[in-house]
């Protein structure tokens, strides 16, 4: 998400920079909040790129009178790129996370830029009612879901969106053998350390996100949109092994 001199400084991430005696499952906190712009961006290839076509995107499939939604919103940089696409069209922004101290700061950014309608919920993506959509946001979410819970959570996306609206997908993901997920894996270990981060940071950060973060193959997650009812899928960006697609009903 571009900073303008309004926003909130950028503070670095080092959270996994110390020698840790136990590494406990990754969980969006306050810590966390505070570093997540530098962690996202350090850590996420072609993070910014993904950002900015969300709202391209958007422009392209918003339709008057209809909701976007941004499920899994962390500090809302999606919600603001599609909204600053949007401009002054007649959509509601509907931006959610179930983490209360990434809401917080989200709700900061956007106090300080210009949204049309704006509703922000605290709360599971599992029960929000997704209700008239043109637009759908998973942008970094499924992934943290039980396997077993993201078809369920497919389908009702899909049954609340306008048949031109647009489901945006983004995902890392698991290489389709041993051989190309170990690739993957060295070549994205290798943007992180580009980026800043230590042996130690990366091998942390790893153990943290083991049991929460849980990528699939790109075959599964195509026949898994599909089966949610989605005619048509198409992979848009891929860098290492970060996806997006966008799927329409």
């Amino acid at each position: 998400m571009p900073q303008s001199e309004q926003d909130e400084p950028v503070c670095k991430d080092r959270l996994y920079a110390d020698p840790q005696e136990r590494i406990d499952s990754f969980v969006f906190d306050e810590r966390v909040a505070a570093v997540f712009s530098d962690m996202i961006s350090r850590s996420v290839p072609g993070y910014a790129t993904i950002i900015g076509m969300i709202g391209l995107l958007a422009e392209q499939h918003a339709t008057p009178g209809s909701r976007l939604y941004d499920l899994g919103c962390s500090l809302g940089a999606a919600t603001l790129s599609m909204g600053r696409a949007i401009g002054e069209r007649d959509c509601c922004l509907v931006a959610v996370d179930n983490a209360q101290a990434m809401l917080d700061k989200a709700v900061r950014q956007f106090s300080r830029h210009p949204l049309p309608k704006l509703e922000t919920y605290c709360a599971d993506i599992r029960d929000v009612a997704i209700q008239d959509a043109s637009v759908v946001v998973l942008n970094f979410t499924l992934q943290f879901l039980p396997v077993e819970e993201r078809l369920p959570l497919l389908k009702r996306i899909h049954a609340g969106m306008r048949e031109d609206g647009a489901l945006i997908l983004s995902e890392k993901f698991a290489g389709a053998d041993e051989e190309e997920d170990r690739e993957l894996i060295r070549l994205h270990h290798a943007f992180k350390r580009a980026n800043g981060y230590s042996d130690l940071e990366i091998s942390q950060k790893r153990a943290a996100l083991e049991e929460v973060l849980l990528p699939e193959t790109l075959s599964v997650h195509k026949a898994r949109l599909r089966e949610a009812g989605f005619g048509r899928v198409d992979l848009w960006f891929q860098c290492f092994n970060f996806v997006s697609f966008i799927a329409r009903p």
